[in-house]
């Protein structure tokens, strides 16, 4: 019992990199994990490029049913392109032949639809009743490939340009804005017989910009009263839902931003000293200067010309962020002064040698209207003049040791004698009301009293 010593289990050593049970990954492994997921983050989202090669053609079903139903003149718009700081939009168009009769041999296959192809008919286009023809097409000027035979399908020669006005009442409200435009065209031979277009269409989706055309049979008065038949389309032109959607995230963020700087100011305000405030300072120039880029950032964004989201929003954020960069500028110029002041105050008007004088008082400045509004009503608290070395004066004079300055007591007004017998006050103490400099209350200006003998009573 008294030389034999238990023999105790073996407890295994704790692992340095484990916690409750749960083994702490090491730093390259943490960041080799995150590169493998960043890199299958990005891969799957390139996911999105692929497979609109798969997608049935846009404009093969549109053939198909002109061919089957109303054989004739297809006037495609196969381009797009809106400018609304024109305002115009341009609109590239094919024409194609669709049916029996209205293709060129050797030439079907346009939009994989094997009904139509290059119209077997000199064409000439009128755009809006316009005086000469828009586009003239001659297939006489379309080449052969030796190879197979067939038609070369040369854009420049069937395909052509129109201009047109934009409708602009509604581009004031970016993003929601919204554009309209409607056109005529009529088509003739080279007999100058009119020839029916049978449909007009368009891409429904363009560059930042969503495209809705709907067409109509038509027909002109001529000269001689009879008529003429020509086809309209009336062409919708708004912003895709994507669009608007980023443009008002970065309008609420730059707001955000915005009142982040006004809570800048705010709290500047509760500090006395100036390097607190020039990090306020520091982080509200820089949402000075990055609410403009998200303004840029905003996809077709037009120009500053005080469109509505401007209105409500960049101008608004550029006067609120710049008043408030200023503001905090002014508070830091006024809390300088401020500890000039405190500076001047404290340090009192003495002699060369250590003898005891009266408080020097300061003349009073006269303060400006604007400290209120800043500063705030918060004052100087006497612990912050404690911090500054001046409680270690205090203690050191009191031991006998001479300081330089010297702390200035005020003498003590002598007590007239009343004839009544009077306890000693040497060893109380009491709060002054005065003291070198510094305000009423403060914890370390008190003095001590003139020590006293008991005085003998007279007898009346």
């Amino acid at each position: 019992m008294g030389g034999t010593n238990p023999i105790g289990r073996s407890r295994p050593k704790d692992n340095p990199g484990s916690f409750g049970g749960v083994v702490r990954l090491q730093n390259t492994t943490l960041l080799a994990i995150a590169i493998i997921f960043s890199l299958f983050f990005i891969l799957a989202l390139s996911c999105a490029f692929l497979g609109d090669d798969e997608d049935e053609p846009y404009f093969k079903s549109i053939l198909n049913e002109v061919a089957l139903h109303d054989p004739g003149i297809v006037l495609l718009g196969e381009n797009v392109d809106v400018d609304v700081d024109e305002p115009a939009i341009t609109i590239r168009w094919s024409i194609i032949g669709c049916g029996e009769g209205y293709v060129l041999d050797n030439s079907y296959g346009i939009h994989e639809s094997s009904s139509c192809g290059l119209p077997s008919m000199y064409l000439q286009i009128f755009v809006d009743s316009s005086a000469e023809p828009t586009a003239v097409y001659d297939p006489l000027q379309l080449p052969f490939i030796r190879q197979t035979g067939r038609r070369r399908n040369i854009q420049n020669l069937v395909q052509f340009d129109s201009d047109h006005t934009l409708d602009v009442h509604e581009d004031r409200l970016y993003p929601f804005d919204t554009y309209l435009l409607t056109s005529t065209l009529r088509a003739v031979d080279a007999s100058n017989s009119t020839v029916p277009i049978r449909k007009l269409a368009t891409l429904d989706q363009v560059s930042s910009f969503l495209v809705k055309s709907t067409d109509a049979d038509s027909y002109e008065m001529s000269s001689n009263g009879t008529q003429v038949p020509s086809r309209d389309i009336d062409l919708e032109v708004r912003r895709p839902g994507q669009a608007r959607t980023f443009t008002i995230m970065l309008w609420a963020v730059s707001w955000m931003l915005t009142h982040v700087t006004i809570g800048h100011v705010l709290l500047a305000r509760g500090h006395i000293e100036v390097k607190p405030i020039i990090k306020h300072l520091v982080s509200a120039f820089a949402i000075l200067l990055a609410i403009p880029q998200l303004r840029n950032s905003m996809p077709d964004a037009p120009g500053f010309d005080g469109v509505l989201i401007d209105c409500i929003g960049f101008f608004p954020q550029m006067i609120l962020s710049s008043f408030s960069v200023l503001t905090l500028l002014l508070l830091i110029m006024l809390r300088e002064f401020d500890l000039m002041e405190d500076k001047t105050a404290i340090m009192p008007v003495v002699g060369v040698t250590a003898e005891r004088t009266a408080p020097v008082t300061p003349t009073p400045k006269r303060k400006s209207p604007l400290k209120p509004l800043l500063l705030g009503k918060k004052e100087r608290t006497d612990s912050v003049k404690m911090e500054r070395g001046e409680l270690a004066r205090v203690k050191r004079q009191l031991k006998g040791e001479y300081v330089f300055p010297p702390v200035v007591q005020p003498i003590a007004t002598p007590v007239p004698h009343t004839g009544i017998h009077h306890r000693s006050r040497s060893s109380r103490s009491h709060f002054s009301s005065q003291g070198w400099g510094g305000r009423p209350g403060s914890v370390y200006e008190y003095e001590l009293s003139r020590s006293s003998t008991l005085r003998t009573v007279k007898e009346q």
